[in-house]
């Protein structure tokens, strides 16, 4: 007889209670950053208002105005997530206390598919990351219960052949734990993917976790994460945060300390508000078969790419669709065991960017599918406002530029440089509002992990720490305009009706030559000369405030260039640098996953990881029982 667990309806008997007070968390979550932004947007029409302006002066402030509106909500939510922090473990959802009290072993109560879906990847690469979550599993119990599926979309030939012997090396390992298949024709990319799986196999299991093929999870987190949902039967998908790892390009290195250190409170505010209602990012995450296969297929969009077609970024669609047929949909902020990699230089970054533009914009044709939930509604507004307040400031910054070469300072600057050109209360006001907006974020991030001593000891301690986040500001304040204008070109070419292609990511350690990266940023460069003439021209706090993106733009050719190689990652390792807990005390499966990768580099069979020299200890490593070593 099917288990309970897998209906095709919720149960009401069995759920996790509902945050009692999900509405007033919303209208906290609302009310105060509307408050902000009206407060930031009356300063600025009193900036205007207090002398006659040319026409261009107020063209700048519907940019403006429209792009700290969002710099509200997002710094607000941040806020939210550190006030919530201080309460410590009074804090913590239901489901997050929950995860931590359970021992993670197997109950035989349902089954389970861990589903890595692939399509032109490494095939050694991805062959270890699986063998060493198998054998993670293994190390706490019986595995009968959970099955492997290789859900192969390669089309290279060769490349696919090379995944059916890995998987016959790895069936033999773990006889009958494991499938391998691969699809004649790869419609619906991932989602198509993971559909056709549902179609085929999908009656045989309670849940499925989802995997990416650069993601790894440790057994412990899977077990956890299996057992939430055999106890929560309303619950359709749970979501992990899977912090990067393992590349050691410096651009890597810096991403991968800006991650750990910036997204735990931005976290932990989206969960105040979102409640059971929450997003899905697409991989190490778990779902419950039955409805996620009744409700999940996606619409294709009436009209032609870049806004019609298939859905490109399924995820968030899956997640909507799901909470609409009325399934609890959770976030765990802060869940160990689970990990990805991040691009490895800039250009990959973008390539990565410029898909996820086009799959967010076409959201603008989901947004209104009737019944969605108001916070599925607002995931995917956020998703699409995350890309359009790239031209909006960029439109901001041409004004300005124009504003400054064109004509005399006159009554001062307006809006530009944040009303610092401007005397009287209402400039200072304008100033303080939006400094507020901007130094908030850095200062909360660094209170909580400085704060916390166990997260302050996994980034190397106080002094290694506050280097890091110095050095990352500094490089990020130069990098940021060349991200920012090439991210506006992908959402002007986007409604111009410029659609890019799906192609697997580049996950190898690229070093960027210079001269490849003059090529790539070339206009970049020409802005950032522009730019260049507009602070000299203004003079003062303007020629301050457009310094940084002057400069950035100018010089971004040799930021891609240099932050792309990885002997600069790295000497920072061993100056102690953006280090994060995978470096200091890393998991067990980080430890299996660098001698895979090694091993791999020794054989010349390919690339797919990097091992990074040993890290300066701030503390003792996290120590490997005898019964976590590798087989």
């Amino acid at each position: 007889m099917r288990n309970p667990l897998n209906a095709g309806s919720p149960s009401p008997s069995l759920s996790l209670p509902l945050v009692p007070d999900l509405g007033t968390r919303r209208l906290l979550a609302v009310l105060p950053s509307a408050l902000l932004a009206v407060s930031l947007f009356g300063s600025a029409v009193a900036v205007l208002a207090r002398a006659p302006r040319p026409l261009i002066d107020w063209a700048m402030l519907v940019p403006f105005a429209l792009v700290m509106m969002w710099e509200c909500f997002i710094v607000w939510q941040l806020v939210l997530g550190f006030a919530v922090w201080l309460r410590g473990t009074e804090g913590l959802t239901p489901l997050e206390r929950r995860a931590a009290a359970l021992d993670p072993i197997p109950t035989g109560r349902s089954r389970t598919a861990l589903l890595m879906p692939i399509y032109e990847e490494e095939p050694e690469a991805v062959f270890d990351r699986v063998r060493i979550m198998l054998r993670s599993l293994a190390r706490l119990g019986p595995c009968d219960d959970v099955d492997l599926h290789i859900l192969s979309d390669t089309r290279d030939d060769a490349t696919a052949a090379a995944e059916a012997r890995l998987w016959d090396a790895l069936d033999a390992e773990a006889p009958g734990r494991t499938a391998y298949r691969r699809r004649a024709v790869n419609a619906g990319r991932k989602a198509g993917n993971i559909g056709e799986f549902l179609d085929r196999r999908g009656q045989d299991y309670d849940h499925a976790v989802v995997l990416d093929a650069d993601s790894l999870m440790s057994g412990a987190a899977i077990r956890r994460l299996i057992r939430l949902m055999e106890e929560h039967p309303r619950i359709g998908l749970i979501q992990t945060v899977s912090y990067a790892t393992g590349r050691d390009t410096l651009f890597a290195r810096i991403q991968q300390f800006a991650v750990r250190l910036y997204a735990p409170l931005s976290l932990r505010g989206l969960e105040f508000w979102q409640g059971p209602e929450g997003s899905y990012w697409g991989h190490n995450a778990i779902f419950r078969v039955a409805p996620f296969h009744q409700h999940c297929r996606l619409p294709v969009l009436s009209g032609r790419p870049p806004f019609g077609g298939e859905i490109l970024c399924h995820d968030v669609v899956e997640a909507a669709l799901l909470a609409r047929a009325g399934w609890e949909t959770h976030l765990l902020p802060e869940f160990e065991g689970t990990w990805e990699e991040m691009p490895t230089n800039a250009l990959d970054l973008l390539a990565r960017e410029q898909r996820w533009c086009q799959g967010n914009l076409q959201h603008i044709g989901v947004v209104g599918l009737p019944g969605l939930k108001a916070a599925s509604r607002t995931h995917l507004a956020l998703g699409i406002g995350g890309y359009l307040v790239a031209p909006l400031w960029c439109g901001f910054l041409a004004l300005g530029a124009l504003r400054v070469l064109a004509m005399p300072e006159g009554q001062g600057y307006g809006v530009l440089a944040y009303g610092l050109t401007e005397p009287g209360f209402a400039g200072a006001l304008l100033f303080a509002l939006s400094a507020a907006l901007i130094l908030l974020p850095r200062v909360l991030n660094l209170a909580r992990a400085l704060g916390d001593g166990e997260v302050r000891r996994g980034f190397g301690g106080t002094f290694r720490l506050l280097c890091g986040a110095v050095l990352e500001q500094a490089l990020w304040l130069l990098l940021g305009p060349m991200l920012l204008w090439v991210t506006a070109g992908f959402v002007t070419r986007a409604f111009a009706g410029g659609a890019v292609g799906w192609a697997s990511q580049s996950r190898d350690e690229r070093h960027v030559p210079v001269l490849d990266a003059v090529r790539r940023h070339a206009l970049q460069v020409a802005l950032g000369c522009a730019f260049a003439l507009a602070a000299a021209r203004g003079g003062g706090w303007l020629a301050a405030w457009l310094a940084p993106t002057a400069l950035g733009l100018v010089v971004s050719p040799l930021l891609t260039a240099l932050s792309s190689r990885r002997d600069l990652g790295q000497l920072s390792r061993r100056w102690g640098l953006f280090l994060t807990v995978d470096d200091v005390t890393p998991a067990p499966e980080i430890l299996e996953f660098r001698d895979a990768s090694a091993a791999r580099l020794r054989e010349g069979r390919g690339g797919g990881g990097t091992v990074p020299a040993p890290a300066p200890a701030a503390q003792p490593a996290r120590p490997v029982q005898p019964t976590q070593n590798v087989p």
